[in-house]
């Protein structure tokens, strides 16, 4: 029976363990899509701190595709250096490096949350204007007009995807995902909420996972095989126009076929207008991955409300899912897994950590391998 702290391989990439830093956006990129020191800072420190697979944030395939002037991109080859160091830290420390590509479509154009996160309009110096699959705006702190992307403009966008998947296996990324939840552009194709299109790319549930499969098949084409090659996708809109889980079921079996190793299952989020999300509960996300997992035979990661070690362990252990993901509880401690794993007693809670560091916590003053330090030492060093 797997547990947290279990080995797991997918295609040719095994991790240390089932314990994922979530793609999180920080808003310290330049203003060019940059990647700085305080994202090697960020993404190292977490690896260093037992995660198995540590992502950056989402990563944009344009410059209409970030969040804000202030966050990454991988749309030119000036960009691939700061993602490279990040990659090449996170290897260093012991994790494997994972960029998870997308677009924020008619969700773009923000300022930055603790500015109030409210959409910029498309004449301001910050600003653009936001494309989507149907000219409908967001709605609430996304006011802007849409501009509806045309046929050709699609084509060009997937191209964009395998671009920048070629720019991330030449950063020395060796796991991607594909960030199509969230109200994000994927998100907002899959949603009858936000594609009204009457073409091949709206309508029918299959017509409204064109842009998906599409996608994929531009990524997969290019992706090194023995690489993971994955996939956010938006769930449930919990709206009655919206996504249900049942068209997410389908949508993996059909994404499955067009080469998904794993689906990281989330949120629709196409609409504030929510009704009733479980939002409070535990792990609400794992018994609709556990459906997905065994109906649709791929392997499966969810994130929200995972933060208590028991209640990650216990998704594992039942093989509801086979990774968590972590997004707050990474930020508020970069050595969460040490900290779970003293949480449930694993036998050896620092052999999560490098070579280097664990040998200096594992071996107390007083201990035989402690260079002499006096034994009293040891009670004003708590380390283990």
């Amino acid at each position: 029976m797997p547990d947290l702290f279990s080995p797991y391989t997918l295609k040719g990439v095994t991790l240390r363990n089932r314990i994922v830093m979530s793609p999180m956006t920080m808003y310290r990129s330049t203003p060019d899509g940059k990647m700085n020191d305080y994202h090697v800072m960020l993404m190292g420190s977490r690896a260093a701190g037992g995660f198995g697979l540590v992502f950056a944030e989402q990563i944009a395939i344009t410059p209409d595709g970030r969040t804000s002037t202030s966050c990454a991109g991988l749309w030119e080859d000036d960009q691939i250096e700061g993602l490279a160091r990040v990659a090449r830290m996170i290897k260093d420390m012991g994790a494997v490096p994972a960029i998870q590509l997308g677009h924020t479509g008619r969700k773009g154009s923000e300022q930055k949350p603790w500015e109030g996160k409210r959409q910029i309009a498309p004449d301001h110096s910050d600003g653009w204007q936001v494309r989507g699959p149907s000219s409908i705006p967001y709605g609430g702190r996304f006011p802007y007009a849409v501009q509806e992307l045309t046929v050709a403009e699609i084509h060009e966008l997937h191209r964009a995807y395998a671009t920048a998947a070629k720019r991330a296996i030449a950063a020395g990324f060796e796991w991607l995902e594909m960030h199509f939840a969230h109200g994000y552009l994927g998100a907002s194709f899959f949603s009858p909420l936000a594609n009204q299109r009457t073409d091949a790319y709206g309508g029918t549930l299959e017509k409204r996972l064109r842009f998906h499969r599409e996608a994929l098949d531009a990524v997969r084409a290019v992706w090194p095989e023995q690489l993971p090659l994955t996939m956010r996708l938006g769930t449930d809109d919990f709206h009655e126009d919206g996504v249900k889980f049942d068209d997410a079921v389908w949508a993996v079996a059909q994404l499955k076929e067009h080469g998904l190793d794993l689906a990281d299952l989330s949120i629709g989020m196409n609409t504030d207008d929510m009704r009733d999300p479980p939002f409070s509960r535990a792990a609400f996300m794992a018994e609709g991955a556990s459906r997905v997992r065994r109906e649709v035979g791929i392997p499966v990661g969810v994130s929200w409300n995972l933060g208590q070690p028991a209640v990650a362990d216990q998704v594992i252990r039942e093989e509801l899912v086979d990774l968590v993901f972590l997004g707050r509880p990474a930020l508020a401690n970069p050595h969460w897994p040490i900290w779970a794993a003293r949480e449930l007693a694993h036998a050896d809670p620092f052999s999560l950590l490098p070579r280097d560091w664990s040998w200096w916590l594992k071996n107390r003053p007083g201990s035989e391998n402690s260079h002499g330090w006096p034994a009293a030492a040891a009670a004003a060093a708590d380390t283990n």
